[in-house]
């Protein structure tokens, strides 16, 4: 597993690295992979990304979340605008309680990025597989509509990717 996240951690790194300098000359690739795998040696402890699975099927959930998440974040964007220029007040907010079925940190990390990344939802908490939402317009204050109206449209393709 220690080999695994060293050599995500470097690859990674490098992809970085090079994208930070745009070229590819001798002094930068050999800077790079010095630097990099110095800073791999120190936090391959960390496991930072021995939660995520690489295979063929957990980049097509990656590809298939990115869309979700694109989806989502129009759509709420124009939900927010629509109640910020609408002469009506549309709110109806909430701090609700959702579940989550990701079992590992970045995963549920992963999830609530998602989530308070898309407008009128913002992640306060989590605690388990708690998480604790607060809703611009609470339209189910149950655990169950909640999670299904929050949490179901990202965490089936987390779950791939990171179990």
């Amino acid at each position: 597993m220690k080999m695994k996240t060293a050599l995500i951690s470097v690859v990674l790194g490098l992809l970085f690295w090079f994208g930070l300098n745009g070229r590819l000359e001798t002094g930068v690739l050999i800077s790079g992979i010095v630097v990099v795998a110095i800073a791999a040696a120190f936090h391959v402890k960390d496991a930072v990304f021995g939660d995520v699975k690489f295979s063929p099927r957990a980049f097509i959930a990656f590809i298939a979340w990115l869309v979700v998440f694109v989806g989502e974040l129009i759509k709420s964007n124009i939900d927010v605008m629509l109640r910020v220029i609408s002469p009506k007040v549309r709110i109806n907010p909430a701090i609700v309680e959702v579940k989550t079925k990701l079992k590992t940190p970045l995963g549920r990390l992963a999830l609530a990025n998602s989530i308070t990344l898309t407008p009128g939802t913002l992640t306060t908490d989590i605690k388990g597989d708690s998480l604790f939402i607060h809703w611009i317009d609470a339209s189910s204050t149950d655990v169950e509509g909640a999670t299904k109206a929050i949490v179901a449209k990202f965490e089936k393709q987390l779950e791939v990717v990171f179990g």
